[in-house]
């Protein structure tokens, strides 16, 4: 009986998986090991005070929750309706080629394109001003091509067969769509969307030029104001700050808290999509 020889591409990408796993862990290890001692009721439920060497970092938590939830606001409607029509009503032709790959090419601009876009546009072209609703517009527009494509994806996955014995029993092309395609595709678009948000909520260059703030001892109560956010909030704690080497320790407190809500929403994506898999199976 012969030996099975060792199968080197596998093998290959096992050890590059673990090469990326480890480096992942390293990182992941230093962040929490230095920021976990900070970590405590009053770091996240008190305002900043004395330049933001004391105090929490209740208005950047309040500030990033409420980015999120705008940029889903606006960005997923438009990328779900983008994503059903190229793939349910669009034909295969060069404008649908051609949108294809604007959108695919759009998901490689830099995040500070957008930062600059979003400053044209939102702060100035429709003088919004630096608020929170111009930033989370800008993160909306730097999410679309993600839950476009992703969306798309997803729908591609939906068998023919089911569209066509939906109008076979004499639902109309909406009626599929809404009551047969979409349900079956909700756990590929759920996944894509939380994943383009979760990017979005750690992005810094684009909130830069269009609302966010170092130091406010406020909760953002209104759309039109400015905010803190936590990448932001890290960025000047570890670079800009007077007194780097005392703020350092909220420096790494401010990373855990950031790492823990991008992870939340992962997380997230993985249970919805398990739990609406299974009930599809079902």
């Amino acid at each position: 009986m012969k030996e099975k020889k060792p199968d080197l591409p596998l093998i290959l990408l096992a050890s590059c998986t673990a090469i990326v796993c480890g480096f992942l862990l390293f990182i992941l290890f230093h962040i929490y090991s230095q920021g976990a001692g900070t970590i405590n009721s009053r770091f996240l439920t008190e305002l900043p005070r004395n330049g933001m060497t004391e105090g929490g970092i209740l208005p950047a938590i309040a500030g990033t929750i409420l980015l999120t939830l705008i940029t889903a606001w606006f960005a997923v409607p438009f990328g779900i309706a983008a994503a059903v029509y190229l793939n349910e009503y669009a034909g295969d032709n060069p404008s649908t080629r051609l949108i294809r790959a604007a959108v695919r090419n759009l998901a490689g601009v830099p995040s500070i394109i957008y930062g600059l876009f979003g400053l044209a546009l939102f702060v100035q072209g429709m003088h919004l001003g630096t608020s929170l609703l111009s930033a989370g517009l800008t993160l909306g527009l730097l999410s679309l091509p993600y839950i476009i494509t992703t969306t798309e994806e997803a729908l591609k996955t939906v068998p023919n067969s089911l569209r066509e014995a939906a109008m076979g029993l004499g639902a109309t092309r909406f009626e599929t769509i809404r009551d047969i395609v979409l349900p079956a595709a909700v756990p590929g678009i759920l996944t894509g969307v939380i994943l383009s948000v979760a990017r979005a909520a750690g992005e810094t260059a684009p909130i830069l030029f269009t609302g966010a703030a170092f130091y406010i001892t406020g909760l953002p109560v209104h759309p039109l104001q400015e905010f803190m956010a936590l990448p932001y909030h890290l960025y000047m704690l570890s670079t800009q700050h007077q007194s780097i080497e005392t703020v350092r320790p909220l420096a790494y407190g401010t990373a855990v808290v950031l790492v823990s809500f991008v992870f939340l929403l992962n997380i997230t994506a993985s249970v919805l999509r398990s739990r609406y898999r299974s009930q599809i199976h079902l």
